[in-house]
């Protein structure tokens, strides 16, 4: 078994990490000093929802789009966030301050129900109020990850129907996805590609897939994958810039004989696919995957205000 060379997660060692502050609660606190109850409902069940964001030039981009997912979220398993939007922001803002931080920066904000009376499982049993939490970190993408790309592996794991548990929930119950990522490590590979209920083609562990044939974009029907804040930006930007897009159900035979793929998500942007189950994509040129880089890139500096390119 070949040793996985690295996930769509890896950054650059930054050494200020070690002493980050962290919020918890209303407290911003050394990591150290960042502690939650072995009681809390995130720790014993998984039970919260989490959003990853980014800090580009001191504005956090896509914050709205973030938000209405995060909110729908929490509101359809009935969490309370106790805070509007304007007050996270400020909250947000304000752990950003104390951490003297303003660029590539990455945020995973985290909301539990919070502190059981008991260990078991029932709702009711968390009557404290909810646990609310924020990491931030300093965070850039190792060069690699654009560089080599991500070897895929598909694995047996799949992403399921929406009545087992919505793909479309940001929850902290990522066991479905784990399993995936441990399964494609096993394969030998980086992170696992996974399959809808029905055999298509729809996510990887991590991250929303797309794949580029004959100069066509495609992506899954995201009828079963976390519709992704990147991967909706991607789309947008090819119908605004006469890039074919589609939203569809493929194959892995489609996947295995495609010019392209690449990766979205909010750490990495998007990311190349060197190849999926020991079959290299494409010739290694990535033409179209580079026009979409360079015109988020663009997007990225115009919600954020900035002149400079993000470095």
């Amino acid at each position: 078994m070949s040793t996985p060379g690295h996930t769509t997660h890896d950054a650059e060692e930054d050494q200020r990490n070690k002493d980050i502050k962290i919020y918890v609660n209303g407290d911003i606190v050394h990591r150290d000093k960042a502690l939650v109850s072995v009681y809390d409902s995130g720790f014993m069940l998984g039970d919260g929802m989490w959003e990853g964001m980014r800090l580009h030039n001191g504005v956090w981009a896509f914050f709205d789009e973030h938000m209405d997912r995060f909110y729908a979220s929490c509101k359809s398993v009935s969490l309370s966030i106790n805070l509007s939007r304007s007050a996270l922001l400020d909250e947000l803002n304000r752990t950003a301050r104390a951490n003297k931080m303003t660029h590539n920066v990455h945020c995973r904000l985290m909301l539990t129900r919070g502190v059981k009376d008991k260990p078991f499982q029932h709702p009711k049993l968390s009557r404290s109020g909810p646990t609310l939490v924020m990491i931030l970190e300093h965070s850039k993408p190792v060069d690699s990850l654009h560089s080599t790309g991500i070897r895929l592996a598909t694995v047996p794991q799949v992403r399921g129907l929406p009545m087992s548990q919505d793909a479309k929930l940001n929850s902290h119950s990522k066991l479905n996805c784990i399993i995936g990522c441990l399964q494609a490590e096993q394969a030998g590979a980086d992170e696992g590609l996974m399959l809808d209920p029905h055999g298509f083609v729809n996510t990887t562990n991590a991250c929303n897939f797309f794949i580029v044939r004959k100069g066509e974009v495609w992506t899954s029907t995201g009828d079963y994958c976390m519709n992704g804040i990147t991967r909706d930006k991607v789309i947008q930007l090819c119908k605004k810039n006469d890039i074919p897009i589609f939203e569809k159900n493929f194959s892995l035979y489609e996947a295995y004989g495609a010019d392209e793929a690449f990766l979205t998500g909010t750490f990495g942007a998007q990311t190349q696919v060197a190849s999926i189950d020991g079959k290299q994509i494409g010739d290694g040129e990535r033409p179209i995957t580079e026009r979409i880089q360079s015109l988020y890139k663009k997007l990225i500096l115009k919600h954020t205000g900035s002149k400079k390119p993000e470095n």
